[in-house]
């Protein structure tokens, strides 16, 4: 099998050289080509070769079924929140139902977002005072960590990841969810704003 040698990158763009540098130091010849958004990802993917390997960390763009396809092996992503939490968003909602715990997980990419087999997960306990902005913080530290833990493998082994028995479950969570979530009434009961408030963080807004 073709070692690796051409990454796709799906992220941020202030996560993208970090998350470049961690693959290259497990391999100096490795291309490193950054989707920062949906216009990005077709002319990344045109013609992927043996080596090519897809990486999404905390990205929002969605790969079409054929794209997926197309490539050689598993694509990967880096999904910031448990198996029990898929969607978009999961720290507001692990906020408001007022978690004990919450956490990161890695799975096989399918045409179905949050869906694929898992191949890592792991998860921390919440703090009562944390807010949106803090989950969020120490989600992308668990998240890196974890990339840092699997990137010898992903930046050099063609072979996938073992899967593990952990299955998804619980309601898969959209951008909708949030922002109807983030909406204070005027009838609003003080413990409801509050509750409201320290999970939308910036998705909070008065109707």
């Amino acid at each position: 099998m073709q070692p690796i040698s051409h990454i796709i990158l799906m992220t941020g763009e202030v996560e993208a050289p970090i998350l470049t540098q961690i693959l290259r130091a497990y391999n100096p010849a490795l291309t490193v080509t950054p989707v920062t958004c949906a216009a990005d990802l077709a002319p990344a993917c045109a013609a992927p070769g043996l080596g090519t390997r897809l990486l999404s960390f905390c990205s929002s763009v969605i790969v079409p079924g054929d794209v997926l396809a197309a490539l050689p092996g598993p694509a990967y992503n880096f999904h910031p929140g448990p198996p029990e939490r898929p969607g978009r968003y999961p720290a507001v909602f692990a906020l408001y139902d007022d978690a004990n715990a919450f956490g990161v997980t890695v799975h096989e990419m399918l045409a179905r977002v949050d869906s694929g087999p898992i191949v890592a997960a792991e998860w921390f306990e919440m703090q009562p005072a944390w807010d949106l902005g803090l989950l969020e913080e120490q989600t992308l530290i668990h998240l890196i960590t974890l990339f840092k833990r699997l990137a010898p493998h992903l930046a050099n082994h063609a072979t996938p990841l073992m899967r593990m028995p952990i299955p998804w479950r619980g309601r898969k969570t959209t951008k909708a969810d949030a922002d109807a979530l983030g909406m204070i009434t005027a009838d609003m009961a003080p413990e409801e704003v509050a509750r409201r408030r320290r999970a939308c963080g910036g998705f909070l807004r008065q109707a």
